[in-house]
């Protein structure tokens, strides 16, 4: 059949597969256009590990969880109780001893009894703490002692072990020109004592023998100070005095202690337990003063059970001698006990320990303290009269807490 021409409606010879397909790709592009068109312009290049912000109401993508970005930082508010402390508080804990007249512990002060002064400055107590304290103790024994003073200590030595009980920690150490560890620090009572038994202390003759063929000028029978002296049984000539040379670094050993003590805890009573004839050379690595210092940043006190009330015969030249340990146990708040005996050894052991353990502690933040000086003094006193007052004498301020 023909079709003709004249009766096609206008219009239709348009609607070819061509038309079609170019209508087609027209409305595939109509539609595209919007798309693109609602997209925004970026209005730079995003930073690396930043995330797009998350519109209000809205949750975030699972995927962005995982790297969170950091919290914006806010400017404290005035007034907000929460920004108020903005450093570390710095404190300086004092253990104090009271005694009476009588040389007897007093255990019931009050806190409003006790004063505590810093630089000569009034400071506010703002911890208050009597009750007893766990041990951690350095033994720490003179083992070039004469041998009238070796020989007490020896027989006395297992005795030591009874002044500690089960929640005291202690260390076992010797000295002489080196500190010797011979026990680290344990709570096994049994272990102490045992370490203890099997001490054995070395120990120097105190018989001298001067030989007069070498001897230096002698005026009314004593030797000259520039003179030339010998020794007997052993021992090393020093001049001016036929007496033993002294090789005891007494600030070393306490030195090393000290140390040994640094890292235990705040929640216990950092003690050495010093036993010596407080003989000293001039041979110490550390003096005094730095000894003191560690001692001090540290919270440790020296109790010291001295086995002569007098600097031995023939070292006051030679050593410090016996106002070491004095000065120690005065400096970090401890205390200096006398005896010679073996019965007296005995029962002092255990009244070191329990002064150790029963002090008081009063805990002050330093006020009005100049910072450009390293050290600063301390001084306590009580208000009731006639008591005896023991405490450290000062503190540094490098070893504040």
């Amino acid at each position: 059949m023909t079709t003709n021409p004249e009766n096609t409606p206008r219009g239709a010879e348009r609607d070819t597969p061509m038309t079609r397909i170019i209508l087609l790709l027209g409305i595939v592009i109509l539609l595209c256009v919007p798309a693109h068109a609602q997209e925004p312009a970026p209005s730079g290049a995003q930073e690396p590990g930043t995330l797009p912000p998350v519109q209000p109401g809205t949750l975030a993508r699972p995927e962005l969880k995982q790297n969170p970005a950091p919290p914006a930082k806010t400017t404290p508010q005035q007034g907000d109780t929460r920004t108020r402390i903005t450093r570390r508080t710095e404190l300086v804990i004092v253990p104090v001893t009271v005694k009476n007249r009588n040389g007897q512990l007093v255990g019931d002060l009050q806190r409003d009894e006790f004063r505590v002064f810093s630089d000569e400055k009034e400071q506010q107590v703002v911890l208050f703490d009597s009750q007893p304290y766990p041990l951690s103790a350095v033994i720490l024994i003179d083992n070039d002692l004469a041998d009238k003073q070796a020989e007490p200590v020896q027989r006395s030595l297992t005795a030591i072990a009874a002044a500690f009980g089960p929640a005291d920690e202690v260390a076992l150490v010797t000295y002489q020109e080196f500190p010797n560890t011979v026990a680290d620090f344990s709570s096994n009572n049994d272990m102490v004592f045992t370490h203890l038994k099997r001490l054995e202390l070395s120990s120097h003759s105190s018989t001298i023998i001067n030989d007069p063929t070498t001897a230096g000028p002698m005026i009314n029978g004593q030797t000259l100070p520039n003179g030339q002296g010998t020794t007997g049984e052993g021992g090393t000539q020093v001049r001016g005095f036929g007496k033993p040379a002294i090789h005891n670094c007494l600030d070393d050993a306490v030195y090393a202690a000290g140390q040994m003590l640094k890292s235990r805890g705040r929640d216990r009573r950092k003690i050495i337990f010093l036993i010596s004839d407080g003989s000293n050379t001039h041979n110490n690595q550390h003096t005094f003063g730095e000894t003191l210092h560690s001692l001090l940043a540290a919270d440790v006190s020296v109790y010291s059970i001295s086995l002569t009330h007098q600097t031995p015969i023939g070292r006051t030249l030679v050593q410090h001698g016996e106002a070491e340990i004095d000065k120690y146990a005065l400096a970090t708040g401890g205390d200096t006990y006398y005896a010679a005996r073996q019965k007296d050894l005995e029962k002092l052991y255990s009244d070191v320990t329990e002064q150790a353990r029963n002090e008081y502690t009063l805990t002050f933040a330093p006020q009005e303290a100049d910072r450009s000086r390293e050290y600063h003094t301390i001084e306590v006193r009580v208000r009731r009269p006639d008591l005896d007052v023991s405490a450290r004498q000062g503190y540094y301020q490098s070893g504040l807490h």
